[in-house]
């Protein structure tokens, strides 16, 4: 893992620091290494506890792959309104969302005035129609909103996410190893588990309103974004004093950071870090994909995170539980919404 370097760069309206993230390289731990799981594992509990984002590089995932998912997210969103909105966002957090449609309405970082200058189609894990959450009709479980007359389109979006998630789900036993946990811990947990990806569009503005974001300061819900770094710059990141940041550019590397869900599971031993995207200069597209557990099970504090002198600072919960309280109190979209 790489040490911390810091410059000095000079945005349009502020003078802000560019930072390195900490670098992991999976390769050692892809081939099986002795040791390299242990070492990757130390790695990544001080860039967790530390920061709450990092880099990794060597990741198995095909960058001519990610290439071709920002192509197809310049498809979708080149399409003309009227055609991306017959997949409007529905109530399984499915489909597309229209620039100043979103946002975040309990933010503690940031007193958001003004709605995010972003368009984004989200995409999340379709269960098969025999599941119970499907035949209940739950929210979260309807099936994903395809485009119609973009050949090829679901397929490419399918393997993306197959080969995020697959990824993703490769380093659950890094992740219990730097929380002191068996390394097979996390493996239940995720055996059904909820992937959703949000392809997202932020059109540039040459004079944004006062307090506009490309996307407002947040912290995601879950347990680890993967998140291929963007050729146009704009993520700003919050340190532990509360001092925005930029992440440094190193080409082909996939971000990650931490969940509030994980951060809740953990006691707060790890972090979800705070972060926003500025509205860009030029056109900025992103492919995220957000890896969590299984929706259902009720999960109790990590037993590594919690102590007699440390008591759980929050009661068991679901993700679905957990998921359906944000999405309510941070979407204005979702108001409308009376699901299940």
């Amino acid at each position: 893992m790489s040490l911390v370097e810091v410059e000095v760069t000079v945005g349009e309206d502020d003078h802000i620091e560019t930072r390195e993230l900490p670098l992991l390289d999976l390769a050692p731990y892809f081939a099986g290494e002795p040791g390299a799981k242990e070492a990757l594992a130390a790695e990544l509990r001080m860039a967790a506890e530390e920061i709450g984002f990092l880099a990794l590089i060597n990741h198995g995932v095909e960058w001519s792959l990610i290439e071709r998912a920002v192509a197809e997210n310049k498809r979708f969103h080149a399409l003309p309104s009227e055609e991306k909105m017959k997949i409007e966002v529905d109530q399984n957090q499915r489909g597309y969302i229209k620039p100043k449609a979103t946002m975040v309405k309990h933010s503690t970082y940031h007193e958001h005035t003004v709605m995010d200058y972003n368009e984004t189609t989200v995409f999340a894990t379709d269960y098969p129609a025999d599941h119970p959450g499907v035949k209940a009709g739950k929210q979260f479980y309807g099936q994903n909103q395809w485009p119609e007359n973009l050949p090829g389109f679901r397929e490419l979006v399918e393997e993306y996410m197959a080969a995020m998630e697959a990824m993703g789900k490769s380093l659950l036993p890094i992740w219990a190893l730097a929380l002191d946990l068996p390394e097979d811990y996390f493996e239940p947990y995720f055996k059904d588990n909820y992937t959703y990806y949000r392809m997202a569009h932020y059109p540039p503005r040459d004079k944004p309103e006062p307090n506009e974001y490309a996307l407002g300061a947040h912290a995601d819900t879950g347990f680890m974004t993967l998140l291929p770094a963007p050729d146009v710059k704009g993520l700003e990141i919050m340190d532990k004093n509360g001092i925005w940041f930029r992440p440094k550019k190193v080409d082909e590397v996939i971000h990650v950071n931490i969940g509030q869900f994980l951060e809740r599971w953990s006691n707060e031993r790890f972090m979800a870090t705070p972060h926003r995207v500025l509205v860009p200069v030029d056109d900025r597209y992103t492919t995220p994909c957000f890896v969590n557990p299984d929706l259902e099970p009720v999960l109790e504090c990590l037993p590594s995170c919690t102590g007699p002198d440390n008591p759980p600072k929050y009661g068991p919960e679901s993700y679905w539980d957990f998921f359906k309280w944000y999405m309510a109190n941070t979407y204005p979209h979702y108001e409308g919404f009376h699901a299940p």
